[in-house]
């Protein structure tokens, strides 16, 4: 735990500290591997029941019976990889960074289209000033080869 004293830049509320996703992922056990293992073959399952399912289950020729297994698998696939300590970490990581979009100052409406406005302008001056180096390198081309 960290003794920041951050704030929220629009309501002005403390906002907690954690110990990051680094710290969290740090530990494994052979337990998370076979997560893994399971979740990978379910995603790659996943990928498959459409083709080749139907082939070997009858029900599975109905387009809304490979979508139920399809989204049945990727759900239990997340499932498991949530219970594996690199998938709490990522958890942990998200939670961060929704909070640390909590603590950004965002540019008002006027900002932004100030803002856009002179990448604009800069864009079309160096286009302008590129087409004009290349015409005239063309130009110079032609003079020298005739």
């Amino acid at each position: 735990m960290s003794n920041d004293k951050s704030r929220d830049a629009l309501s002005d509320a403390p906002i907690p500290q954690r110990n990051n996703a680094v710290e969290v992922v740090g530990s494994g056990s052979p337990l998370d591997a076979v997560l893994w293992l399971i979740a990978i073959a379910l995603l790659i399952g996943s990928a498959l029941v459409n083709q080749h399912l139907p082939a070997y289950w009858a029900p599975a020729n109905d387009i809304w019976v490979r979508i139920g297994v399809i989204l049945a698998c990727v759900v239990v696939a997340l499932g498991l990889l949530y219970a594996t300590h690199q998938g709490k970490g990522f958890v942990r990581l998200l939670q961060d960074a929704r909070i640390e979009l909590r603590r950004v100052t965002w540019p008002t409406k006027q900002e932004t289209i100030t803002t856009s406005w002179q990448v604009l302008l800069v864009v079309i001056v160096a286009s302008l000033v590129l087409w004009c180096f290349d015409y005239g390198l063309g130009w110079f081309i032609k003079l020298i080869i005739g």
